[in-house]
């Protein structure tokens, strides 16, 4: 017989012994009752499987003469690590004897597969079998737990695992905690961390993440320091775990001085913590420190990639993010992990419906669809684009239609101005017990803003505060927009100043519901002590700042306001603050400021700009300067809608010229250009009354127009005369004078007089901006029913009151 040398090392000096002679027996020889034959099949069936060849080693199965409990608890092992869990649980169900093994490697298979119910059934059913789990079973079980399950289970697992006599062994108490943690039960956690009699750096790991997750960020930057002075080595996961909890800190500093902590322990390169170090440069947008960081990385996997292409897409870098996406298809990186939800969130947002199908294609070849997160975004991205079909397929399709996968298929309904398709849905969402969250009660409120429904809007309300939602900075922030939308400044400002936390975002509600409502003094205030209150305006800030200045005529202010976004605050402007200010310029008439600003600017004039031009140029009457807008608007490849038609059309139709009325007109037919009709509606006992021009179908239209000529009466004796030159029309001047008494929003206030007692406040709805004659017509009947009449049409809303409005100007 030889034997192999062994090598000891004594004193320091390597030596070789040896071993003492003994007859060894291979343990598995035991286990098949001393069967070689057995016990060599059941090693090429391993190997077999090792090799990953299933069929083969199926085929020896079968054939064995004589098979035990390691037989087929290894073929067991190998349908699970195939995918194939129902075979492996139709093996398991044929067996006689099973070992706690044998239990516990199916528990694993569910548990990996992410079914968790499945594994605790089976546990249960172990338990009721009267097998003792062991402590590799307890861990193994406690490993599937998700944020999803019910904290009860977590607590009976503890029960058996005090009953077994685990509640001392390390790894069972290390599993317990982490499965605590992950269902959102810190209390638990806490105390079973105390009580723990051993802890090691996983304990300290599984808590620290625990606290980040649920945004106790100081406890976990505490328990890090308390981890240190104990002895224990920070990990990987510990560095991840802190450096979670300083981004949601807002804390740079902190995260640069990690940074410094990891070069000094010599784990910066480990690619799991570059990766965190990556995620919180992304996260405080330091888009420069991020790439730099990736660029000297040695080591880089698809995660450092799908951070760093996320990272290029919320800072508008959308062509570099895309570059990037380009780069990491040409890796050899798992394709299933590839940045799906991002990609496909940039095409939500330029509503590229054609790049988001050839990224959903990509998402379904590689299996990644799968994934919770990228099937939202597929929704999202379908619904934004406006198609609903495929967004409701796909919200049919999804296997877990979570809070998330509803909020996106209601904000696509609202974005594109469906608010009561939105609504439904979320009475939908209720009745399918899903509980709303912050982001579900925003798009719904902007439904309620859009639609102005004052008293749907106090019901969401009523919801969000039942929800616990109430202190949510976000909720809140809605809360402000909605009440400033539908008309209530009093309701908005007192929300606001209730808000037990502010950010930028409600800062930047208040400033618009301040600049809708015309009130630019109070919108400049807010502005200043938004800034003076340690919070930095960003582009919504000054984009809200500088609407206030174009609607209350504060030129020279909003002058001063663009020019600190560069020389101030060190930021870019955008297309929209340009845009902004050239319709500011153009309202007060400085067209030649405008044109130089425009001249100046970065990128070329959009259709925007143009219309913004066209629209003033009708007011102050410049025809020359409006029919080169008309020309750059008419010559662009696509024109959203029809308003410069309209404009142009009007521009003519006002100094009579209606040959070139016609032209435009005809211009339109040709290019398939239809004008949005106008209309106006008001909300009467819960009940929203739609009317247009010259309506006559609404069943109190006799009432209505007795009404109106009743008014008619005293606001000639209050001295009214009508502006004929808001009739557009080549038709005799009785006709003009006649047809502007039944625009919509006329016909919508009368409705709304004889509907509502005496004395209460109105507000009406017009999807249009109103005309001039309208607006000195409900200026005079403001005075003669003595009431306050609210109408928000598309440029913000105009009070009257005792004849007088609160606009300082009518542009």
């Amino acid at each position: 017989m030889n034997y192999v040398k062994a090598c000891t090392r004594i004193n320091g000096i390597a030596t070789l012994t040896l071993p003492k002679r003994h007859f060894q027996v291979d343990a598995s020889i035991i286990k098949t009752g001393f069967d070689p034959t057995t016990c060599r099949s059941n090693f090429q069936v391993k190997t077999l499987l090792q090799r990953r060849d299933l069929a083969a080693a199926l085929k020896l199965f079968d054939e064995m003469p004589h098979k035990n409990t390691i037989t087929t608890n290894t073929m067991i092992m190998g349908y699970i690590n195939s995918g194939n869990l129902s075979a492996a649980r139709s093996l398991f169900d044929t067996m006689v004897h099973r070992t706690v093994v044998t239990w516990t490697m199916l528990i694993g298979g569910y548990t990996q597969n992410n079914r968790f119910c499945e594994a605790f059934g089976l546990f249960a059913k172990m338990c009721r079998h009267g097998m003792v789990p062991d402590h590799v079973t307890f861990a193994t079980l406690l490993s599937g737990f998700t944020e999803f399950e019910s904290v009860n289970e977590v607590g009976q697992v503890h029960v058996h695992v005090v009953k077994s006599g685990y509640d001392s062994t390390l790894k069972v108490c290390n599993s317990l905690l982490d499965a605590y943690c992950k269902t959102r039960n810190l209390g638990l956690a806490c105390h079973l961390f105390k009580q723990m009699p051993e802890k090691d750096t996983v304990t300290f790991n599984a808590l620290l993440t625990g606290y980040s997750k649920e945004g106790f960020n100081h406890d976990a930057i505490n328990l890090f320091f308390k981890m240190q002075d104990l002895g224990f080595r920070p990990t990987e996961f510990t560095f991840a775990a802190v450096l979670t909890a300083g981004i949601q800190l807002d804390d740079i500093e902190f995260g640069q001085q990690v940074h410094s902590f990891l070069v000094k322990c010599n784990i910066e390169w480990n690619v799991f913590v570059a990766n965190a170090l990556l995620d919180f440069y992304s996260k405080h947008d330091r888009v420069v420190e991020a790439r730099r960081l990736f660029d000297e990385m040695p080591e880089v996997d698809g995660i450092s990639y799908n951070v760093l292409v996320t990272c290029y897409a919320w800072n508008g870098r959308v062509e570099e993010s895309l570059e990037l996406f380009r780069e990491l298809q040409c890796t050899r990186f798992d394709r299933r992990q590839f940045p799906f939800a991002t990609l496909l969130s940039i095409a939500a947002n330029a509503l590229s419906l054609e790049m988001g199908r050839q990224i959903h294609s990509q998402a379904i070849v590689t299996n990644g669809i799968s994934d919770s997160l990228v099937g939202n975004a597929v929704l999202d991205m379908y619904a934004k684009c406006g198609k609903f079909r495929e967004a409701n397929r796909i919200f049919a399709d999804l296997a877990h239609q979570s809070s998330v996968t509803w909020t996106a298929l209601i904000s696509g309904y609202v974005q594109k101005g469906l608010h009561e398709d939105g609504l439904k849905l979320f009475t939908e969402m209720q009745r399918a017990k899903i509980s709303a969250d912050s982001a579900t009660y925003a798009s719904i409120l902007r439904a309620c803003a859009n639609l102005a429904s004052l008293t749907l809007g106090k019901q969401i309300q009523s919801h969000i505060i039942r929800s616990g939602c109430i202190s949510n900075v976000f909720s809140g922030s809605a809360l402000v927009d909605m009440y400033a939308k539908c008309g209530s400044i009093k309701d908005a400002l007192q929300m606001f100043q209730e808000m037990p936390v502010r950010n930028s975002v409600s800062w930047n509600a208040l400033i618009s519901a301040y600049a809708q409502n015309g009130d630019g003094d109070h919108a400049l205030r807010s502005f200043e002590q938004m800034a003076h209150s340690g919070l930095q305006p960003n582009s919504v800030s000054f984009l809200s700042i500088l609407c206030a200045c174009s609607h209350c005529g504060l030129v020279e202010e909003g002058l001063h306001y663009f020019n600190s976004i560069t020389q101030v605050y060190k930021l870019v402007p955008r297309r929209e603050h340009y845009a902004s200010m050239v319709d500011m310029l153009c309202r007060s008439g400085r067209f030649d400021e405008a044109e130089k600003l425009m001249a100046g600017m970065p990128f070329e004039p959009d259709e925007v700009m143009w219309t913004s031009i066209l629209n003033s140029c009708r007011i102050h009457k410049n025809q020359e300067l409006a029919k080169k807008a008309a020309d750059k608007l008419f010559n662009m490849e696509v024109l959203r809608n029809a308003a410069p038609y309209a404009s142009m059309s009007n521009i003519y139709a006002a100094v009579g010229e209606w040959d070139n009325v016609g032209k435009v007109k005809k211009a339109m037919r040709e290019r398939g250009v239809r004008k949005v009709p106008g209309y106006s509606w008001v909300e009467i006992k819960q009940k929203t009354h739609i009317f247009s021009a010259n309506d006559t179908s609404h069943p109190q239209m006799k009432e209505i127009t007795w009404k109106l000529d009743e008014l008619e009466e005293q606001m000639e004796k209050q001295g009214y005369k009508p502006d004929s030159s808001c009739a557009l029309h080549d038709v005799d001047e009785e006709v003009k004078v006649e047809s502007l008494k039944y625009h919509s929003e006329r016909i919508a206030i009368a409705f709304a007089l004889i509907s509502t007692p005496k004395g209460s406040p109105i507000l009406v709805l017009k999807n249009l901006r109103a005309c001039n004659n309208c607006h000195a017509a409900i200026k005079v009947i403001s005075k003669i029913v003595n009431r306050e009449i609210t109408v928000r049409d598309s440029s913000r809303f105009h009070h009257f009151r005792d004849g007088s409005c609160s606009c300082k100007d009518y542009w």
